[in-house]
């Protein structure tokens, strides 16, 4: 549960034997989870396999200056638990806390639905395109019932991100960002997801997007690729939904995001477990 924060500059040359980056205890049989490239604006989201986490902007973290010294608290937790994810947000200046509750109760696929829209429009330049996407965008704008006006919706809409949280008996669910309030580092953090018999610990929990793919493999070797569109979107205190129906005694070991595969059919790819 420790971090640390360097000037990539740090890292500029790195010899064949490999550098020192962060000192870690041996006797306690601490390891490295995760290292990401950072700026002033975005925040720090940690995730451990008990069903916690904490969010705290990347400044919380000081800029060291060495690279062998151990970091900082960046959450607490007792010795059964331990980090398993670590990823990096954008910071939001969206903290009025009325209009979050607001805009949290227009029906996600909706929210969602508007966001990637958003996100595309972007990154077209095309004027023709932006204007079928801004007709799909008001579409679902047209179905919304908010006390919230539109210009409001819309700019929480392109700032809108979703964590995907995946749990090793094959549960997951993706839940908005905004659900994950801006903390200091080292508390015990809040509810990710529910890690109960059912679901098990958890094993990834990462910013995705809607039109990202999801490949999951299991201890027994066996590996499922599903679009992230058709899992669910929950709120943190809940359980989630099966992604893969594991086998008595078979865990989800290692989770990875398929960014943007447009050009692909969108399909899920499972071998026969017969």
């Amino acid at each position: 549960g420790t971090v640390r924060r360097n000037d990539l500059s740090d890292f500029k040359r790195v010899q064949a034997n490999g550098k020192i980056a962060m000192k870690l205890d041996e006797d306690s049989g601490d390891r490295l989870v995760s290292v990401r490239v950072c700026n002033e604006s975005q925040h720090v989201l940690l995730s451990t396999k008990g069903g916690k986490c904490i969010r705290f902007p990347a400044t919380a973290v000081r800029e060291f200056k060495s690279r062998a010294s151990a970091g900082v608290r960046g959450v607490k937790m007792d010795k059964s638990n331990e980090v398993v994810s670590m990823d990096i947000l954008d910071g939001t200046e969206l903290t009025d806390i009325d209009i979050r509750a607001k805009y949290l109760k227009i029906p996600a696929d909706m929210r969602s639905g508007i966001s990637s829209l958003m996100v595309q429009k972007d990154a077209v330049d095309d004027e023709d395109k932006k204007q079928l996407i801004e007709v799909e965008i008001q579409d679902y704008m047209d179905q919304i019932e908010s006390e919230l006006d539109s210009d409001t919706i819309r700019i929480w809409a392109r700032h809108e991100q979703f964590i995907m949280t995946i749990t090793e008996n094959g549960f997951g669910k993706r839940t908005s960002a905004y659900e994950y309030r801006v903390t200091n580092r080292g508390g015990s953090g809040i509810v990710n997801i529910i890690t109960s018999e059912r679901n098990g610990a958890v094993v990834a929990s990462y910013q995705i997007e809607d039109s990202d793919q999801l490949l999951l493999i299991t201890t027994n070797g066996q590996l499922i690729r599903c679009p992230v569109h058709d899992v669910r979107i929950a709120g943190r205190n809940t359980q989630g939904v099966t992604i893969f129906r594991t086998a008595k005694g078979e865990r989800v070991i290692s989770v990875a995001r398929i960014e943007d595969s447009e050009s692909e059919e969108a399909e899920e790819i499972e071998e026969n477990r017969d």
